[in-house]
Protein backbone atom coordinates (compact mmCIF):
# COMPACT_ATOMS: atom_id res chain seq x y z
CA UNK A 1 0.00 0.00 0.00
CA UNK A 2 0.98 3.89 -0.81
CA UNK A 3 1.39 6.18 2.29
CA UNK A 4 -1.70 7.80 1.12
CA UNK A 5 -3.10 4.76 0.99
CA UNK A 6 -2.55 4.61 4.64
CA UNK A 7 -3.51 7.66 5.80
CA UNK A 8 -7.29 7.43 4.09
CA UNK A 9 -7.04 4.10 5.75
CA UNK A 10 -6.46 5.72 8.89
CA UNK A 11 -8.83 8.58 8.32
CA UNK A 12 -11.72 5.82 7.75
CA UNK A 13 -10.58 3.91 11.11
CA UNK A 14 -11.09 7.18 13.42
CA UNK A 15 -14.02 8.23 11.86
CA UNK A 16 -15.46 5.05 12.36
CA UNK A 17 -14.26 4.53 16.12
CA UNK A 18 -15.24 8.64 16.56
CA UNK A 19 -19.22 7.84 15.42
CA UNK A 20 -19.29 4.74 17.65
CA UNK A 21 -17.55 6.12 20.62
CA UNK A 22 -20.61 9.47 20.18
CA UNK A 23 -23.46 7.15 19.65
CA UNK A 24 -22.69 5.46 22.75
CA UNK A 25 -22.26 7.75 24.88
CA UNK A 26 -21.99 5.64 28.10
CA UNK A 27 -18.28 5.55 26.74
CA UNK A 28 -18.14 9.35 27.69
CA UNK A 29 -16.60 11.02 31.36
CA UNK A 30 -19.10 10.32 34.07
CA UNK A 31 -19.71 12.44 37.35
CA UNK A 32 -17.96 11.54 40.36
CA UNK A 33 -18.17 11.50 44.77
CA UNK A 34 -15.09 11.01 46.43
CA UNK A 35 -14.73 11.37 49.93
CA UNK A 36 -11.50 11.24 52.51
CA UNK A 37 -11.65 9.68 55.50
CA UNK A 38 -9.52 11.33 58.02
CA UNK A 39 -8.58 10.06 61.84
CA UNK A 40 -10.50 6.98 61.20
CA UNK A 41 -9.53 3.92 63.30
CA UNK A 42 -8.57 0.28 61.40
CA UNK A 43 -12.08 -1.14 62.95
CA UNK A 44 -13.53 -2.62 60.15
CA UNK A 45 -16.18 -0.09 58.48
CA UNK A 46 -18.54 -0.24 55.44
CA UNK A 47 -19.53 2.62 53.89
CA UNK A 48 -21.78 3.95 51.14
CA UNK A 49 -24.06 6.92 49.94
CA UNK A 50 -27.56 6.95 50.12
CA UNK A 51 -29.67 8.39 47.47
CA UNK A 52 -32.53 10.70 47.26
CA UNK A 53 -33.90 9.01 44.14
CA UNK A 54 -34.26 5.48 44.35
CA UNK A 55 -31.53 4.43 41.40
CA UNK A 56 -28.89 5.85 39.44
CA UNK A 57 -27.10 4.19 36.19
CA UNK A 58 -26.95 1.05 37.25
CA UNK A 59 -26.94 1.47 40.75
CA UNK A 60 -30.89 1.28 42.50
CA UNK A 61 -32.73 -0.15 45.37
CA UNK A 62 -33.18 -4.10 46.14
CA UNK A 63 -36.35 -5.14 44.46
CA UNK A 64 -36.92 -8.53 46.79
CA UNK A 65 -35.89 -10.65 44.26
CA UNK A 66 -32.69 -12.94 45.00
CA UNK A 67 -31.84 -12.11 41.50
CA UNK A 68 -31.20 -8.47 42.47
CA UNK A 69 -29.00 -8.98 45.11
CA UNK A 70 -25.75 -6.81 44.40
CA UNK A 71 -23.25 -7.38 46.78
CA UNK A 72 -20.75 -4.70 46.09
CA UNK A 73 -17.49 -5.40 48.25
CA UNK A 74 -18.88 -6.21 50.80
CA UNK A 75 -19.95 -9.21 52.47
CA UNK A 76 -23.88 -10.48 52.84
CA UNK A 77 -24.37 -9.93 56.43
CA UNK A 78 -23.22 -6.34 55.81
CA UNK A 79 -25.13 -6.20 52.41
CA UNK A 80 -28.98 -7.08 54.81
CA UNK A 81 -27.54 -4.62 57.46
CA UNK A 82 -27.63 -1.39 54.33
CA UNK A 83 -30.67 -2.87 53.13
CA UNK A 84 -32.79 -2.85 56.31
CA UNK A 85 -31.42 0.50 57.17
CA UNK A 86 -34.33 3.28 57.47
CA UNK A 87 -33.14 6.45 56.68
CA UNK A 88 -35.34 9.28 58.22
CA UNK A 89 -35.16 11.24 55.50
CA UNK A 90 -36.08 8.36 53.23
CA UNK A 91 -32.95 8.28 51.44
CA UNK A 92 -32.08 4.78 49.72
CA UNK A 93 -29.26 2.18 50.00
CA UNK A 94 -28.65 1.35 45.97
CA UNK A 95 -26.70 -1.50 46.63
CA UNK A 96 -23.20 -0.20 46.24
CA UNK A 97 -20.41 -0.04 49.22
CA UNK A 98 -16.85 -0.18 50.12
CA UNK A 99 -14.73 -1.09 53.11
CA UNK A 100 -13.69 1.88 54.25
CA UNK A 101 -11.40 1.25 57.15
CA UNK A 102 -8.47 -0.08 54.80
CA UNK A 103 -8.47 3.12 52.15
CA UNK A 104 -9.84 5.21 53.94
CA UNK A 105 -11.77 6.92 50.76
CA UNK A 106 -15.10 6.14 49.51
CA UNK A 107 -15.33 6.32 45.26
CA UNK A 108 -18.39 6.35 43.52
CA UNK A 109 -16.87 7.15 39.93
CA UNK A 110 -19.98 5.86 37.94
CA UNK A 111 -23.20 7.54 38.03
CA UNK A 112 -23.20 8.86 41.68
CA UNK A 113 -26.16 10.18 43.56
CA UNK A 114 -26.87 13.65 42.78
CA UNK A 115 -28.31 14.12 46.53
CA UNK A 116 -27.04 12.09 48.75
CA UNK A 117 -25.98 11.43 52.55
CA UNK A 118 -23.01 9.43 53.78
CA UNK A 119 -23.62 5.98 55.59
CA UNK A 120 -21.00 3.60 57.56
CA UNK A 121 -21.74 0.94 59.06
CA UNK A 122 -19.38 -0.91 61.86
CA UNK A 123 -20.39 -4.47 61.77
CA UNK A 124 -18.26 -5.38 65.06
CA UNK A 125 -20.74 -3.32 67.08
CA UNK A 126 -23.81 -3.26 64.92
CA UNK A 127 -23.83 0.74 64.78
CA UNK A 128 -24.57 2.90 62.40
CA UNK A 129 -23.38 7.12 61.63
CA UNK A 130 -24.29 8.76 59.81
CA UNK A 131 -24.54 12.70 57.82
CA UNK A 132 -26.74 15.46 56.74
CA UNK A 133 -27.70 16.08 53.30
CA UNK A 134 -24.90 16.80 50.54
CA UNK A 135 -25.17 17.57 46.75
CA UNK A 136 -22.64 16.98 44.06
CA UNK A 137 -21.27 20.37 43.58
CA UNK A 138 -18.60 19.46 40.25
CA UNK A 139 -18.30 17.09 37.77
CA UNK A 140 -15.77 15.19 40.11
CA UNK A 141 -17.10 16.55 43.71
CA UNK A 142 -14.40 15.94 46.70
CA UNK A 143 -14.91 15.44 50.41
CA UNK A 144 -13.20 14.83 53.07
CA UNK A 145 -14.73 13.93 56.90
CA UNK A 146 -13.14 14.33 60.11
CA UNK A 147 -13.62 11.07 61.83
CA UNK A 148 -12.22 12.09 65.06
CA UNK A 149 -15.41 13.07 67.01
CA UNK A 150 -17.65 10.67 65.06
CA UNK A 151 -15.52 7.40 66.47
CA UNK A 152 -15.31 9.00 69.68
CA UNK A 153 -19.17 9.19 69.71
CA UNK A 154 -19.68 12.54 71.25
CA UNK A 155 -22.18 13.76 68.65
CA UNK A 156 -25.58 13.48 67.49
CA UNK A 157 -25.91 10.01 66.39
CA UNK A 158 -28.17 10.40 64.15
CA UNK A 159 -26.42 13.43 61.82
CA UNK A 160 -22.59 12.77 63.09
CA UNK A 161 -20.72 12.60 59.97
CA UNK A 162 -19.90 16.51 58.87
CA UNK A 163 -18.15 16.52 54.92
CA UNK A 164 -16.05 19.24 53.90
CA UNK A 165 -15.89 20.17 50.35
CA UNK A 166 -12.37 19.41 49.10
CA UNK A 167 -11.86 19.88 45.54
CA UNK A 168 -8.89 18.11 44.47
CA UNK A 169 -6.84 21.26 42.02
CA UNK A 170 -3.99 19.12 42.28
CA UNK A 171 -5.20 16.05 40.66
CA UNK A 172 -7.12 17.72 38.12
CA UNK A 173 -3.94 19.92 37.12
CA UNK A 174 -1.94 16.75 37.07
CA UNK A 175 -4.63 15.32 34.73
CA UNK A 176 -4.51 18.47 32.53
CA UNK A 177 -1.18 18.13 32.37
CA UNK A 178 -1.33 14.10 31.01
CA UNK A 179 -4.06 14.75 28.82
CA UNK A 180 -1.95 17.72 26.84
CA UNK A 181 1.42 15.28 26.94
CA UNK A 182 -0.74 12.69 25.70
CA UNK A 183 -2.51 14.64 22.84
CA UNK A 184 0.80 16.25 21.50
CA UNK A 185 2.46 12.67 21.05
CA UNK A 186 -0.37 11.56 19.24
CA UNK A 187 -0.37 14.69 16.78
CA UNK A 188 3.39 14.11 16.23
CA UNK A 189 2.68 10.22 15.51
CA UNK A 190 0.25 11.30 13.31
CA UNK A 191 2.29 14.08 11.75
CA UNK A 192 5.14 11.50 11.25
CA UNK A 193 2.75 9.40 9.08
CA UNK A 194 1.63 12.38 6.60
CA UNK A 195 5.34 13.32 6.20
CA UNK A 196 5.50 15.98 8.33
CA UNK A 197 8.71 15.53 9.47
CA UNK A 198 11.16 18.98 9.95
CA UNK A 199 12.29 20.27 12.51
CA UNK A 200 10.13 23.61 11.63
CA UNK A 201 6.90 21.00 10.96
CA UNK A 202 7.06 19.31 14.26
CA UNK A 203 7.89 22.82 16.42
CA UNK A 204 4.69 24.51 14.71
CA UNK A 205 2.54 21.65 15.65
CA UNK A 206 4.18 21.62 19.45
CA UNK A 207 3.29 25.36 19.82
CA UNK A 208 0.39 25.53 18.37
CA UNK A 209 -1.05 22.42 20.39
CA UNK A 210 0.43 23.48 23.16
CA UNK A 211 -2.04 26.58 22.97
CA UNK A 212 -5.54 25.20 21.49
CA UNK A 213 -5.50 22.25 23.75
CA UNK A 214 -4.73 24.09 27.23
CA UNK A 215 -7.22 26.38 26.36
CA UNK A 216 -9.41 23.78 25.18
CA UNK A 217 -9.48 21.77 28.52
CA UNK A 218 -9.12 24.61 30.31
CA UNK A 219 -13.02 25.41 29.23
CA UNK A 220 -14.19 22.10 29.32
CA UNK A 221 -13.27 21.84 33.24
CA UNK A 222 -15.04 24.78 33.95
CA UNK A 223 -17.95 23.64 32.04
CA UNK A 224 -17.46 20.40 33.82
CA UNK A 225 -17.33 22.26 37.14
CA UNK A 226 -20.34 24.11 36.46
CA UNK A 227 -22.81 22.25 33.77
CA UNK A 228 -21.94 18.50 34.36
CA UNK A 229 -21.98 15.65 31.76
CA UNK A 230 -24.30 16.56 29.33
CA UNK A 231 -23.03 19.80 29.31
CA UNK A 232 -19.41 18.88 28.71
CA UNK A 233 -20.35 16.25 26.35
CA UNK A 234 -21.87 18.86 24.10
CA UNK A 235 -19.16 21.25 24.57
CA UNK A 236 -16.73 18.40 23.94
CA UNK A 237 -17.75 18.03 20.45
CA UNK A 238 -18.23 21.48 19.12
CA UNK A 239 -14.77 22.47 20.91
CA UNK A 240 -13.14 19.39 18.98
CA UNK A 241 -14.31 21.20 15.90
CA UNK A 242 -13.32 24.62 16.78
CA UNK A 243 -9.89 23.41 17.48
CA UNK A 244 -9.92 21.52 14.10
CA UNK A 245 -10.68 24.27 11.93
CA UNK A 246 -8.43 26.93 13.91
CA UNK A 247 -5.69 24.59 13.74
CA UNK A 248 -5.97 23.84 10.02
CA UNK A 249 -5.81 27.56 9.68
CA UNK A 250 -2.51 28.20 11.65
CA UNK A 251 -1.03 25.40 10.09
CA UNK A 252 -1.66 26.36 6.37
CA UNK A 253 -0.29 30.00 7.57
CA UNK A 254 2.56 28.84 9.53
CA UNK A 255 3.96 25.53 8.06
CA UNK A 256 4.25 27.63 4.91
CA UNK A 257 5.56 30.87 6.22
CA UNK A 258 9.51 31.35 4.88
CA UNK A 259 9.22 27.68 4.04
CA UNK A 260 11.07 26.18 1.23
CA UNK A 261 9.01 23.31 2.08
CA UNK A 262 5.26 24.12 1.25
CA UNK A 263 2.95 21.91 1.91
CA UNK A 264 -0.54 21.58 0.09
CA UNK A 265 -4.10 22.77 1.64
CA UNK A 266 -5.25 19.27 1.51
CA UNK A 267 -2.56 17.83 2.92
CA UNK A 268 -2.79 20.11 6.15
CA UNK A 269 -6.91 19.61 6.23
CA UNK A 270 -6.27 15.96 6.03
CA UNK A 271 -3.55 15.50 8.81
CA UNK A 272 -6.07 18.28 10.96
CA UNK A 273 -8.36 15.99 10.72
CA UNK A 274 -7.22 13.05 11.69
CA UNK A 275 -4.87 14.22 14.39
CA UNK A 276 -8.11 16.19 16.38
CA UNK A 277 -10.09 12.18 15.36
CA UNK A 278 -7.35 11.06 17.16
CA UNK A 279 -7.07 13.09 20.23
CA UNK A 280 -11.02 13.03 20.57
CA UNK A 281 -11.14 9.31 20.41
CA UNK A 282 -8.47 8.73 22.78
CA UNK A 283 -9.94 11.13 25.17
CA UNK A 284 -12.86 8.95 25.41
CA UNK A 285 -11.39 6.05 26.19
CA UNK A 286 -8.69 7.26 28.54
CA UNK A 287 -12.32 8.53 30.54
CA UNK A 288 -13.53 5.18 30.37
CA UNK A 289 -10.24 3.13 31.31
CA UNK A 290 -9.07 5.82 34.05
CA UNK A 291 -12.11 7.62 35.06
CA UNK A 292 -11.26 11.37 36.96
CA UNK A 293 -8.34 11.95 34.29
CA UNK A 294 -10.80 13.68 31.81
Amino acid sequence: MKKNDYIFLLLLIVMNCMFLLTVQADIGPKPSVKITFENMSDELCYGTLLSKEASTGPASVWNGSKEDVRIQNMDYDVWKAFVNYKDRDGYYFLQEGWKCNETKKMEWIYYPPESFKILLYYPKTNRFVSSGIYERYAFDSYFIVDMSKVESGIVDAHKNIVAEKSYDYRWEILSLFCRIVITLLLEIGVALLFGLHKRKQISVIIVINCVTQVLLNLLLNIIDYYQGPKAFMLNYVLFEIIVFVIEAVLYYWLLNKKSKYEVSGKKIVAYALAANMCSFVTGLLIAKWIPGIF
